[in-house]
């Protein structure tokens, strides 16, 4: 687990809140209360609900308790703009204060009680907002958003502040928005601006004002969720309630960590259904920025690499700055879906093509070469010393005239272009605006992508400021790299939704018979012995070697003749986790009196190492195939997680790893196989045969389920090594270890 739990609410204490609340716990996922996103032993979602935000984000009354207009107090700028911001939608607002007759001319209430009507949303300016929760509990209230700090993100103290104020949301029916929020979701939105919208979520205010900005470059931002510590609504409802509005086309999100980690998935989830594209920046890559994020928000960041494979694996995008994150957002939420996946780089000067289409296919992009019928159709209007193959170089004077626009028709019309990126890397008019002019009107009439790059650090030129800005059909940047980054998740997207299947419906509905006999092998609080951990193995349908567990030399010789020679002999006890390295095992056993001498060097050596045998395993001796791992763990925001790589001692020396949250189907673990470096292994290298990647994908399907069946009941499996035998042959299990709760 990387980074601090600092400030995050324990599996213990939200059983222990739970209670405390008078309510009965329900079912029990990992140890807690089950919460949205939870999936029950067959992978079931236990809840599926999406949060109607509709009241907040537009309610028909607003009250603000606290309200101010006294000059020089902070509430009185929150008063103000809360004001404004009920008028533009049309709400009533309602000012709560003790002792002023009115606030900005409006009636004041001296309490909540004395509200005039029922209201949809109350803001909470006072510093212990405790008391104002049950008051709004008793005026039904929809929603509270608490603006007030020094909660689960400064200390234990504060973590105990949250919980009570948890609990009491809890006991309201309300929905809270906070503590440790701001302003954000009451900031004035352009009007003016059509098209598909970007919606909003951070964890920290001061993150989002990039993607907000975006507003005044043309692009419209329909909502902000600043969700804060997220002692009830968090990012995961606001995503849910996004992915259903009908005039978002993307979401973009600041995460700091993640309240719960399936119920953030289901929401990915529901995006995907409806294809609307999620970007993220996830902070906590490194230890210090999950520290850093744990202080401010009071929230777990989750080990990245099961966040970065979870996000992964229901579409997320995952970019790392926010400049990323709002050049790749606002191409989402505008573009068309691709015709095409093929990319060509269009310029002016060779040098420049060269550069990007480099960087285009580092970055995983495909430039196809165009066919000799669209090369000699371009060399009409460019030079035949330039090329045109793809990227095109037009040399320059050819886009100051006619046949700038008719090359640019020419690329578009290509059958395998779905993209068309021109990089401008600095104004020189008038060649530049005539070239802008004409991208800018092909894209008018063309459903595919045109991107241009403007390289000018000033960004004052009429060319960008009105020409490419003006266009809500071309794609414009300031840097290559983050159209590249936009252009990839873009292709990406596309190609994730439309072959989309949620691991949800895919998800076993019933427990299985392996389910039923692997309870019979659990031991609680134990680990099992290799022979115990086989045991387990098998219920599920997955090979083990032909093996016996003996207690005696003679035992021993009798189950070698029936195993087969070769063998190879282990130690068997509970407590053993590094055989090999107590020199517990024995290979390549040929003989009669080699298993008996090896029968009694093992028992010497656990005599030694006072080491408890429940026997020794006389095992068959498999030879020839790819060792990988595969093993299940608990993460504390996920839940369990599947990892599959190299295995044997290549599994911590290149620790070629990937990791899967089930659910997940056939597809996403052949993703999971697809992404390790050492891939080249199972297609057969250097002579050997191709592995058998069929049998690899059905063990990591049945660890899968195990996984789910026993949930926390099995704290930790590895299967290492799994011998993955030549292609038709299948896999076979030759070591595991299993830890029970």
């Amino acid at each position: 687990m990387l980074g601090s739990t600092h400030g995050t609410l324990t599996t213990d204490s939200r059983r222990a809140r739970a209670i405390a609340c008078g309510e009965r716990p329900g079912p029990v996922v990992h140890g807690r209360p089950a919460q949205d996103g939870d999936l029950d032993v067959s992978g079931r979602p236990l809840h599926a609900g999406v949060p109607d935000l509709d009241r907040f984000f537009r309610p028909r009354s607003v009250t603000v308790i606290g309200a101010s207009d006294a000059e020089g107090r902070p509430n009185t700028g929150i008063t103000r703009q809360l004001l404004d911001w009920a008028e533009r939608v049309g709400a009533r607002l309602h000012p709560v204060h003790p002792t002023r007759p009115s606030v900005y001319g409006i009636p004041c209430s001296p309490s909540v009680a004395g509200l005039p009507e029922q209201v949809d949303l109350a803001v909470v300016l006072v510093g212990d907002p405790l008391p104002v929760i049950e008051e709004l509990a008793e005026a039904k209230t929809r929603f509270a958003v608490v603006f007030a700090s020094g909660f689960a993100e400064t200390g234990p103290e504060g973590e105990a502040a949250q919980l009570r104020l948890a609990a009491a949301v809890e006991r309201s029916g309300l929905r809270l928005l906070g503590p440790n929020t701001n302003l954000n979701a009451f900031e004035r939105f352009r009007d003016d601006l059509r098209g598909p919208a970007i919606a909003l979520i951070t964890q920290s205010g001061h993150q989002g004002r990039p993607v907000f900005a975006l507003q005044e470059l043309g692009i419209r931002v329909s909502h902000w969720a600043p969700t804060g510590n997220e002692a009830d609504l968090d990012s995961a409802d606001f995503l849910s309630w996004f992915a259903e509005q009908p005039e978002v086309g993307a979401i973009a999100c600041y995460l700091e960590g993640l309240k719960d980690g399936r119920s953030f998935l289901l929401a990915a989830d529901r995006a995907a259904r409806r294809g609307v594209p999620v970007v993220a920046v996830k902070v906590g890559r490194t230890e210090t920025g999950a520290r850093t994020a744990a202080s401010h928000t009071g929230r777990l960041t989750g080990a990245d690499a099961v966040v970065d494979a979870a996000l992964h694996q229901y579409g997320v995008i995952r970019v790392d700055g926010l400049d990323e994150l709002q050049d790749t957002a606002a191409l989402l939420a505008r573009a068309r879906p691709p015709r095409a996946d093929g990319v060509v780089v269009y310029s002016i000067s060779g040098g420049t093509g060269a550069h990007v289409a480099d960087l285009a296919t580092a970055a995983g992009l495909s430039l196809p070469v165009l066919s000799e019928a669209r090369q000699a159709e371009l060399h009409q209007w460019i030079p035949e010393y330039l090329s045109v193959a793809n990227p095109v170089d037009n040399g320059g004077h050819p886009v100051g005239d006619e046949r700038g626009r008719k090359i640019i028709d020419a690329i578009l019309g290509d059958p395998e272009v779905g993209v068309l990126i021109c990089p401008v890397t600095g104004p020189f008019p008038p060649l530049s605006d005539r070239l802008v002019r004409d991208l800018v009107d092909a894209a008018e009439q063309t459903d595919k992508l045109v991107c241009v790059v403007w390289g000018s650090p000033v960004g004052t030129e009429a060319a960008y400021r009105e020409v490419l800005l003006g266009s809500s059909r071309v794609a414009t940047f300031r840097t290559v790299g983050n159209c590249l980054t936009a252009v990839r998740a873009y292709l990406a997207h596309h190609r994730f939704t439309a072959g989309y299947r949620s691991p949800f419906d895919e998800a076993p509905r019933t427990p299985s018979p392996s389910y039923r006999k692997a309870q019979a092998l659990m031991q609680p609080g134990r680990q099992l012995s290799e022979h115990a951990a086989k045991q387990l193995l098998r219920a599920y349908g997955i090979r083990v070697p032909r093996e016996q567990l003996v207690s005696s030399a003679a035992a021993a010789v009798r189950a070698a003749g029936l195993v087969g020679y070769p063998v190879v002999m282990k130690a068997s006890g509970a407590r053993i986790a590094h055989k090999t390295e107590l020199g517990l095992v024995k290979v390549g056993l040929t003989s009669a009196s080699q298993v008996r001498d090896a029968y009694r060097e093992l028992t010497d050596i656990a005599r030694y190492e006072d080491v408890a045998l429940d026997g020794v395993l006389v095992c068959q001796m498999v030879e020839q195939g790819v060792e990988m791992v595969v093993g299940v763990a608990h993460d504390d925001l996920f839940g369990p997680t599947v990892t599959v790589g190299l295995g044997g001692v290549l599994v911590e020396v290149l620790r070629d790893t990937a990791v899967g949250v089930p659910p997940f189907g056939e597809e996403q673990a052949r993703d999971m196989l697809a992404g390790l470096r050492g891939r080249a292994l199972l297609d057969g290298v250097r002579g050997r045969p191709a592995a058998d990647l069929d049998a690899l994908v059905e063990v990591v399907l049945r660890v899968q389920r195990m996984a789910l069946e026993l949930g926390d009941q099995l704290a930790e499996l590895d299967i290492n090594p799994l011998m993955v035998l030549p292609q038709g042959q299948g896999a076979v299990a030759l070591d595991a270890l299993a830890v029970c709760r």
